[in-house]
């Protein structure tokens, strides 16, 4: 029993052989319908209608040697056939009939056929497809029966659907393919003029046209040069004029269209009025200006009128002057024209080419073969500076607000170096300031002694000047001189020039500096101010170890006599000598060739740096010291605490605990002190044998004996310096490592 009709079911019996759709038709089986194949004859006997017209192509396939079914070997063929029709018009005002163009197209995979209307402009029909893809029957009496291609020739008419389409010609393909399947074609025919658009067409020719048409083909140069601009660097010298000077223009020649663009290039504080554009995109004639034309005269077209006469039915129309009399004839700028060193004419302007781009000189060596693209400079000389004269300085005010009143109507104040205050401005530890220690040279008595701190304050050049206060000196100190900037003396009080002032590279230990008409001697300088010059010694030469060693190396000489001097001086042979000896040898064997200042960074160059962990009686002298202040004597509490976290009874505790045990019970001394204290009874575990610390901080039962106050070696700076006292800079030097860098000598 075959399986009911439903979708996906197939009943060809040789499904498994064929891969291509056959038509089918109902049949019944066993009193059930069902679908069998087209080779068998449905009911009554008879072939059905699609079995009736099946396409035979079989010799001619068999003749290509292809064994596919037609709908493959034909898939996307056409068979296009033109044809005419004949309509009826039924407004015979218009004419009694119409002829209307078709293509008739013939596909030869299923024997379907497609009729097209070409549109036509303006026709008042309805056109496009006019019959769409399908099977077409026979007229009658062969109604049962679908045209095929051998129905279809040249010079035949065909009938669609009542409809009758005289074919009249076909395309190359149809006329090869209808003769390889053995059809004889007719000769071509002609498809007649339809009355009522030639009508039409005469009509149109007869009236007036709004614009006479003549072609201009600039479209391949659009597209081809759209986009691509040459550019040119040009200057009109007009400063033979009153008032004119030379003026830089940017020349632009657009390819797609040949014209020109010209824009002025403004320079700053020009005086003149900034315009977008001093020539705008046009074509640039030649011989401009021609002056005033007449209207109509420069046109592309010349256009003639054309009288039609007295007749009644006259017509009038327009006419295309072709040999176009009376045009005025211009020339115009075109890219053959244009290169470095000529002169063209904007309007009457003379403007030279100086220079171009990278692509107009590609361009240019492309088309035309240039090679040659020196520019010519455009600039104009330099003109003579002229030296400004101001008046002299008036007394009133400072200088620089009295210049200020002299360069403008309006008086504005001096403005600052903004970007000098910021850098240099104190911040943090950093104070950006020079402080010296200085003696006053004066032949007063009673002035001899005094001593004073000069700071120079980098952010602004300005000098401030304290006395340190000395009791029973019989003069009262502080502010010497208020932060305030100071000249140079010897200078003009009035004059028209700025003054000049003390800058920071004249201020150098051994240096004599006049503030005010107060000599003073520079001796030292604070840590910060030697660290600071040595940092930047290309400001401060005298901070330079380079140039020192320099100076040293002339004296090679003597390089034997100076070791032998140095090992003189070390009676205990540790290679090392203080400074006052170290000084006393260098200016004795230089003889004034080294300043103070070079002596003192020598000697911090080479300085033997100090022990930087104190003796630890020093340590314990200075915590009972501040134990004593506070009357601190809580240390068996201290102890017994120890002793109840001591759970193993080792006598031992973490550094880190007995340091919290300090903390809690408020022992009176500071986190450096106490944690210097703690490192010197460690272990190598940090472990602190907790009785023997706390006994030996316990001043009542250990007491240390006091600390004497540290005095400062004094030092011998020529005589101007007998007897004052400054910290030396370093207590010992290494004088072999000084004199293996300078003279190369090695310790024997």
């Amino acid at each position: 029993m075959a399986l009911p009709l439903l979708p996906g079911n197939s009943f060809n019996r040789n499904v498994g052989k064929e891969k291509f759709h056959k038509s089918q038709h109902w049949g019944f089986c066993n009193n059930v319908g069902m679908l069998v194949s087209e080779d068998k004859p449905g009911i009554g006997g008879e072939l059905l209608l699609g079995q009736k017209t099946k396409p035979k192509y079989s010799a001619f396939l068999k003749e290509m040697g292809s064994d596919a079914p037609s709908w493959v070997a034909f898939d996307k063929q056409v068979l296009s056939f033109d044809a005419y029709l004949e309509d009826e018009v039924p407004d015979k005002s218009q004419g009694n009939y119409r002829i209307r163009r078709y293509k008739i197209y013939f596909y030869l995979e299923d024997d379907t056929i497609q009729v097209n209307e070409p549109e036509l402009k303006n026709s008042g029909m309805p056109q496009g497809t006019s019959i769409r893809r399908q099977r077409i029957l026979l007229p009658p009496p062969d109604e049962d029966q679908f045209y095929t291609v051998h129905h279809f020739n040249i010079n035949i008419d065909v009938i669609f659907y009542g409809r009758t389409f005289k074919i009249y010609d076909c395309d190359t393909f149809t006329k090869n393919f209808l003769k390889k399947i053995g059809v004889k074609l007719n000769p071509p025919g002609q498809c007649p003029e339809d009355p009522y658009m030639k009508i039409r067409r005469e009509t149109l020719d007869c009236m007036k046209p709004l614009r006479p048409y003549e072609s201009f083909d600039t479209l391949k140069q659009f597209l081809e040069y759209d986009r691509k601009v040459l550019r040119f660097f040009c200057l009109w010298d007009d400063s033979a004029t009153l008032f004119g000077d030379r003026r830089e223009l940017i020349l632009h020649y657009f390819l797609s269209d040949d014209t020109i663009e010209v824009k002025e290039v403004m320079p700053h504080n020009s005086g003149r009025d900034a315009m977008s554009l001093f020539l705008q995109r046009r074509k640039l004639p030649k011989y401009g200006p021609p002056g005033v034309c007449q209207p109509g005269q420069v046109t592309d077209r010349t256009v003639l009128n054309i009288y039609g006469g007295l007749k009644e039915n006259r017509v009038d129309g327009y006419l295309l002057d072709k040999y176009k009399l009376g045009k005025l004839d211009q020339e115009f700028y075109k890219d053959s024209d244009l290169f470095i060193g000529a002169t063209i004419n904007v309007w009457g302007r003379k403007v030279l080419l100086c220079d171009c781009d990278e692509f107009t000189k590609t361009y240019y060596k492309t088309k035309y073969g240039i090679e040659n693209f020196t520019s010519i400079p455009c600039k104009a000389p330099p003109l003579p500076k002229i030296e400004r004269k101001f008046p002299p300085y008036t007394g009133f005010g400072s200088e620089e607000d009295s210049l200020r009143s002299c360069i403008g109507l309006v008086p504005t104040p001096h403005q600052r170096d903004f970007k000098k205050v910021m850098e240099k401005d104190s911040y943090g530890n950093i104070s950006n300031t020079l402080r010296f220690f200085a003696k006053l040279i004066t032949h007063k008595c009673a002035d001899v002694d005094r001593m004073f701190v000069i700071s120079y304050f980098l952010s602004d050049d300005t000098i401030s000047v304290f006395e340190p206060i000395e009791r029973n000196s019989g003069i009262t100190g502080g502010k010497f001189l208020k932060r305030i900037r100071v000249k140079k003396p010897g200078q003009e009080v009035f004059k028209s020039e700025l003054s000049e002032y003390i800058k920071a590279e004249e201020l150098y230990i051994g240096a004599t500096v006049n503030v005010n008409g107060y000599l003073f001697l520079l001796l030292n300088a604070d840590e910060y101010t030697l660290n600071y010059m040595e940092t930047n010694s290309d400001m401060f030469p005298m901070s330079s170890i380079e140039l020192i060693l320099q100076k040293l190396k002339e004296e090679e000489s003597k390089s034997r006599e100076i070791k032998q001097v140095f090992t003189a001086a070390d009676c205990r042979h540790t290679k090392m000598v203080d400074y006052n000896t170290f000084r006393d040898i260098i200016m004795s064997l230089t003889v004034g060739k080294l300043i103070d200042h070079e002596l003192v960074t020598l000697a911090r160059h080479y300085g033997v740096p100090k022990d930087p962990c104190p003796d630890m009686s020093v340590l314990i002298a200075q915590a009972h010291e501040q134990l004593k202040k506070n009357t601190f004597e809580n240390f068996e509490s201290l102890i017994s605490t120890c002793v109840y976290q001591d759970r193993e009874k080792k006598k031992v505790l973490p550094s880190k605990d007995i340091r919290r045990l300090c903390k809690s019970f408020r022992l009176p001394l500071s986190d450096d002190l106490l944690g210097s204290i703690l490192s010197g009874f460690e272990d190598s575990e940090k472990q602190i044998n907790y009785e023997s610390f706390f006994c030996a901080l316990n001043w009542r039962i250990n007491p240390m004996p006091e600390l004497e106050a540290t005095l400062y070696t004094k030092e011998r700076c020529e005589d101007e310096w007998l007897g004052m006292p400054s910290p030396i800079p370093v207590k010992y030097i290494n004088y072999m490592r000084l004199l293996k860098d300078v003279f190369g000598l090695e310790e024997e």
